[in-house]
């Protein structure tokens, strides 16, 4: 449970509601995992997960994410970054203390997280054409530095 809390709960950023306009990107708004997908046991899974994505400004990005775990308890981490790679502070995660993004398409950002100047996992976003999921390939490290690849599916919720 604890490397899915690490893994979805990365770091967070305030939100902007999704617009419908083609100089927003598909990702601005707020999603929700599909946790019946989460591969775990259903005992296990948080019980919501939402991430909340939006453009504070020109070159801009905020993320708000927030957890219900399977205990209740509440975790939420957030911050604001540039789009350019620039490393920036993200608060409330139990993953991350910093965080670089890149938004190569309107409907894909990649996220690099680390906490402690260690490397912690990279997360990349794609929403699909219609605008109604997104798919996030989460990859970080096990123990013994084996790289892990994990996929989590999202809807949107605005």
């Amino acid at each position: 449970m604890k490397a899915l809390l690490a893994a979805l709960m990365t770091f967070g950023f305030a939100s902007s509601a999704f617009a419908a306009s083609p100089h927003v990107s598909p990702l601005v708004g707020r999603w929700a995992v599909d946790s019946s997908r989460l591969p775990m046991a259903p005992e296990a899974r948080p019980r919501r997960v939402t991430i909340t994505f939006g453009e504070a400004g020109p070159g801009q990005w905020t993320t708000d994410v927030a957890i219900v775990d399977a205990g209740g308890t509440e975790i939420h981490a957030a911050g604001t970054s540039t789009l350019d790679g620039t490393p920036s502070a993200v608060t409330g995660s139990p993953e991350a203390d910093t965080a670089a993004f890149r938004r190569p398409e309107p409907n894909v950002l990649i996220m690099a997280l680390s906490k402690g100047s260690v490397p912690a996992s990279t997360r990349i976003y794609t929403v699909a054409a219609d605008g109604k999921s997104m798919i996030e390939t989460a990859v970080y490290w096990g123990n013994d530095g084996t790289p892990i690849m994990r996929t989590n599916y999202f809807t949107r919720l605005r």
